[in-house]
Order: structure tokens, then C-alpha cells, then sequence
């Protein structure tokens, strides 16, 4: 079952069920089927701390070959984060690769963007790659319907901000996750801890 799926899935049971917030955190925070550890990190393409914190956790998933686990996380308050990350989707659905690049050029260019221009640097990230950005990016509201999905997995776990990152581990006898509150001084640190427990 690929992540869009899983994502819809659990979002319905949650909705439906009465799962507690640790059992929720225990469903969405592992590592993806065959990794030992990875990292998890909910983020706004908006939030300024996201756009900073990005290329951290990039390179720490690249240092230690683990996977890198991102969830859509638009906070209520940022114009024009949801359209973004709904962008980011459709590139998403050309290429995995493409749309972690979309996600990345949308990080550097985030102090340039605003709700009015968002479009012209979605085109134009489109265009340098070759890839046609239809003039409705998502008629049938599917890439939405995922962005929301990742807001509700966010929601369940009570997040409280953006980026919240987390390094997530399969071993049964350690830590199943921690949280990294900062990451510039705790990531790699506790990556290793995940990885000697």
C-alpha cells in the first residue's frame, strides 16, 4: 500500500475509532517497512524554521542513508502554505524526486513568495524541469485530499508546530521515537543513540 493510501486509511480509522494519542503516535511514528530508523518531520512550505531546518535534516538522512519521512503540516495561519504543499503533491505525482525538488526551491525562494506570485514560481520551477503545470493542478481534489490526510495524521499526534521532527526507530527493545527540539544540536546525536540502542 504506498504512503497515499496507508495516509487515507489511518486517517479513517482515526476518525472513526478510539485510539489514544500515544497509540496514534505509535501508528505514525516507525520507520517505513524494511528501515531500522528514519527520520519523520511535519512541516509548512510557509514556516520560516521549516525552510531552515530542511537542508539539516536532507543531509542528515543522506549522512546516515535512512529515510526521510515528510508530511504535509500547513498551519491555519500562513496564506498560501496549503496551495503549496498541494503544488508539491501534483510534482509529487511526476516523481518522487521531483517533488522533493519543488519542495526544496519553494524553501529558498519562501521569503519572495506570496500568496499572489506563488503560481509564476510553481511555473517556473515547472518549466526549468520540463514538466507541464496544468493551469488547475488538482480538479479532482486529490493532492488536496492528501495534504489534508497528513494534516490529520499531524492533528491525531497533537502536534503544536512546524517543523516537529522526530527520529523514529522498528527496534522493539529501544525507543520507538524522541522528538528533536533542536535540531542543528540534537539530530545527529540522536540518531546515533536510535542506532546503538
Amino acid at each position: 500500500m504506498n504512503k497515499t493510501l496507508a495516509a487515507f486509511a489511518f486517517a479513517a480509522i482515526l476518525l472513526t475509532s478510539s485510539l489514544s494519542a500515544q497509540d496514534v503516535l505509535n501508528q505514525v511514528l516507525r520507520p517505513p517497512k524494511g528501515a531500522q530508523i528514519a527520520i519523520v518531520v511535519f512541516e509548512d512550505l510557509q514556516c520560516p524554521q521549516c525552510r531552515r531546518d530542511a537542508p539539516l535534516v536532507e543531509q542528515a538522512a543522506k549522512t546516515y542513508k535512512i529515510p526521510l519521512v515528510r508530511h504535509d503540516f500547513p498551519l491555519p495561519m500562513h496564506n498560501w502554505s496549503y496551495e503549496a504543499a498541494v503544488m508539491a503533491r501534483y510534482f509529487d505525482s511526476q516523481s518522487k524526486q521531483l517533488g522533493i525538488e519543488f519542495r526544496d526551491y519553494i524553501f529558498e525562494h519562501q521569503p519572495e513568495i506570496f500568496p499572489t506570485n506563488l503560481r509564476q514560481f510553481a511555473e517556473k520551477f515547472a518549466s526549468e524541469h520540463k514538466v507541464d503545470l496544468p493551469f488547475v493542478v488538482d480538479p479532482q481534489g486529490k493532492f488536496a485530499a492528501e495534504v489534508n490526510a497528513d494534516r490529520d495524521l499531524g492533528k491525531a499526534i497533537r502536534l503544536e508546530h512546524t517543523p516537529t521532527i522526530y527520529v523514529v526507530s522498528s527496534n522493539p527493545k529501544g525507543r520507538p521515537f524522541v522528538e528533536v527540539q533542536k535540531p542543528d544540536q540534537e539530530l545527529f546525536q540522536m540518531i546515533d543513540a536510535m542506532k546503538a540502542e
